[in-house]
């Protein structure tokens, strides 16, 4: 039980650096002056790295052939050339770059961390195989701690200035992933799992230092704090990373405990019933069949899964990935990077909401002797419904607006991120999950480009003649009303979807 745990501790410190994407609206700007480009070449190359997640697919296919510790460090050395590159070019180390160059460098960034997670997905699953979703749930979560890890470094090692702001993200882009994979490979491993027997205290000692976790987050998200207390909030994120080792060390010493007893009391009948009542409280092993990509394409179900993500989560994301202009144009210079945390802080959040409610709510109705079993899809839509609300809450110009709308996109994105895991396994199975879910997800990059482009264009007929910066709410006051509009249908068609799956969620309820 002890390597299980580990397991998922490793993904958790693997999940909690992987999430370099997300520094990219910290150093946007700086590209954009040195490359001398317009809004919407800068955009292209915010999608650059959405676009690498087109090839995702390749990791998937890595990992059903090669040693999983392998496909992790190829993803990290992907990252370790392509932001590395990026550094000495805005160093001025490498002066030959040209626009496609770095274009070409965010693919392969973006490409990165399809294989990072991809290990992470597989070492959940395969582990914790009658939990997954918790299991999936608090891993990724730690996704949305890297913007809010990576700025508590820069903050306190590198200097305020935007240049050297913007060097030290890329090399830490570069070198954090690479030395936490170095960490974690010895504890990176696919774990035989009969049945997965006690796990739900430790599954709840998880759940309290991760909320914990998160809230310290939050809270030094509020700039008065994060301005003045750098180092404590480093030390503090360090320390809550640490904290998840405190659960297989404590769920030893119960084991301990537990073989003393079983030598005076030995009762088989008691862990039959256990083991019987467990079973029974494994909803999240309802799935499809395993089937492979070609026929998963072929079905209508999987076009509209895609669409429901490219309008949910997808749009969700672009409008992260532009955070530093959307901030830029209402006047907000130089508060880009604490958007950046207030996103990462409540994305993290979003992450994790739906792994306590499959924890909790499963266990409820057990209790009250129901089983009714919430799809993923259905999931996806009403996390959808606030996103719908928020993208209407920033037609209002006041900064108030624009932080607790980003904190309800980041939410609801994290969760339909991490419900999308598990709705993957659902519909198509595990067998395929690697290549399958990667296939998925290349519609970010999809979404990014149609997306993210028609807000760099709408930006820049905005754009006062004498300059190349808009400013105002006007700025993205059209693109916020499509995104919107989008996300609306995007919420219809996860119940659509939800009506076409419903046969199988009722067959189990019915068990």
């Amino acid at each position: 039980m002890t390597a299980q745990w580990l397991s998922l501790i490793a993904t958790i410190w693997l999940q909690s650096i992987s999430g370099t994407n997300s520094n990219f609206p910290a150093y946007s700007s700086e590209l954009k002056r040195i490359l001398s480009i317009s809004q919407l070449q800068l955009n292209n190359l915010a999608s650059a790295s959405d676009a690498g997640k087109l090839l995702g697919w390749l990791s998937g296919i890595a990992a059903a052939h090669l040693p999983l510790r392998l496909v992790l460090l190829i993803g990290s050395l992907l990252g370790l050339i392509s932001y590395g590159i990026q550094f000495l070019f805005l160093t001025n180390q490498a002066h030959s770059l040209s626009y496609y160059h770095v274009f070409t460098l965010n693919v392969i960034a973006g490409n990165s961390i399809c294989w990072i997670n991809t290990v992470c997905y597989i070492i959940a699953i395969r582990n914790f195989p009658f939990d997954r979703q918790v299991a999936v749930g608090l891993s990724t979560s730690y996704v949305g701690l890297s913007a809010k890890i990576y700025t508590a470094v820069v903050d306190v090692l590198f200097s305020s200035s935007e240049a050297e702001r913007a060097r030290a993200f890329l090399v830490l882009n570069a070198v954090l992933p690479l030395a936490v994979c170095v960490v974690a490979v010895p504890l990176v491993r696919v774990i035989d799992v009969e049945k997965s027997r006690g796990l739900e205290r430790g599954f709840l000692g998880m759940c309290v230092i991760t909320m914990a976790t998160g809230l310290f987050a939050v809270i030094t998200s509020l700039r008065f704090l994060s301005s003045r207390h750098g180092w404590m909030i480093l030390v503090g994120m360090f320390v809550f990373m640490v904290l998840p080792i405190l659960v297989p060390a404590a769920e030893n010493v119960r084991e301990g405990v537990q073989r003393k007893c079983l030598i005076r009391v030995h009762d088989d009948e008691g862990f039959t019933s256990f083991a019987q009542s467990k079973d029974d409280d494994e909803l999240e092993e309802v799935r499809g069949s395993d089937i492979g990509a070609k026929l998963m394409l072929r079905s209508v179900e999987f076009w509209l899964y895609f669409c429901v993500y490219l309008f949910g989560a997808t749009i969700g994301l672009v409008y992260l990935n532009n955070l530093g202009q959307i901030g830029e144009s209402r006047g907000c210079s130089g508060t880009s990077c604490s958007l950046v945390s207030v996103s990462s802080a409540f994305g993290f959040f979003g992450r994790l909401l739906p792994s306590l409610l499959d924890y909790f709510y499963p266990r409820h109705l057990a209790i009250c002797g129901s089983k009714r079993l919430v799809s993923g899809a259905a999931a996806m839509g009403i996390m959808m419904i606030p996103m719908c609300v928020a993208f209407l809450l920033l037609l209002n110009g006041q900064n108030i607006s624009l932080y607790i709308s980003t904190a309800i996109i980041g939410t609801c994105t994290g969760a339909i991120t991490s419900i999308s895991v598990s709705t993957t396994t659902q519909l198509f199975g595990t067998k395929n999950f690697g290549v399958n879910h990667n296939i998925l997800v290349s519609n970010i990059s999809i979404g990014s480009f149609l997306f993210g482009g028609l807000a760099a264009m709408l930006y820049k007929r905005r754009i006062n003649v004498r300059g190349d910066t808009c400013v105002g709410q006007k700025c993205y006051q059209l693109t916020f009303i499509i995104w919107g509009s989008l996300c609306v249908v995007g919420t219809l068609l996860s119940f659509v979807l939800h009506a076409r799956t419903k046969k199988m969620y009722s067959s189990v309820n019915r068990r």
